[in-house]
């Protein structure tokens, strides 16, 4: 199973693939957890993602690029992977489908878009920098992102929908009734 997850920050998209990880016994590849653990490292990659991520902008493709091709090129993710944060536009999306045809692997099954309204998004996000201790999760910031989603990763939808691949699902409610849903998308 090869899945794209969709939403915006905060929409719910690690809680879900967690989930999926367990059902489906396949690695998550979550680029912002990648990033933020570049930054923490303080490697050459972290510094350049670093004041990206703190302005609120999207990380260079080329850095978000090379991470996701080293990841999905581990043994781990032969049989299958999440990916969360990545693609965020259609032309990643193509670099995407170039990446496992290099690599040998089929293509995209599913893209699951969780939908949840930007206020939700803010609330949620506000909560967890205080619970996390997240310093790039200040409201500007969080509305930033909102922002640079709506602009530039909304079109990707379109891609998906195109291929027959995309279903979006409310991301708002219990836990469990979404993951569930996501399972009868996925079946």
């Amino acid at each position: 199973m090869r899945i794209v997850l969709l939403g915006a920050p905060g929409s719910g998209k690690g809680t879900q693939a967690k989930n999926l990880i367990t059902h489906y016994g396949i690695p998550q590849i979550s680029t912002g957890d990648a990033l933020r653990a570049a930054v923490k490292g303080g490697t050459e990659l972290g510094k350049k993602a670093k004041a990206a991520m703190e302005a609120g902008q999207l990380v260079a493709n080329e850095i978000v690029i090379g991470i996701v091709e080293e990841r999905l090129g581990e043994a781990d993710a032969r049989k299958g992977f999440i990916l969360d944060g990545f693609p965020r536009n259609a032309a990643q999306a193509d670099v995407l489908e170039g990446m496992l045809q290099r690599l040998g692997q089929p293509a995209i099954d599913k893209a699951i878009h969780l939908h949840v309204p930007d206020e939700e998004i803010v609330r949620r996000l506000l909560e967890r920098a205080k619970i996390e201790g997240r310093v790039d999760d200040t409201e500007p910031v969080i509305r930033k992102r909102i922002e640079v989603y709506n602009a530039e990763t909304k079109p990707l939808l379109d891609y998906y929908a195109a291929q027959g691949k995309l279903v979006t699902l409310e991301g708002v409610g219990d836990v469990d009734a979404i993951f569930a849903s996501i399972l009868k998308v996925l079946s």
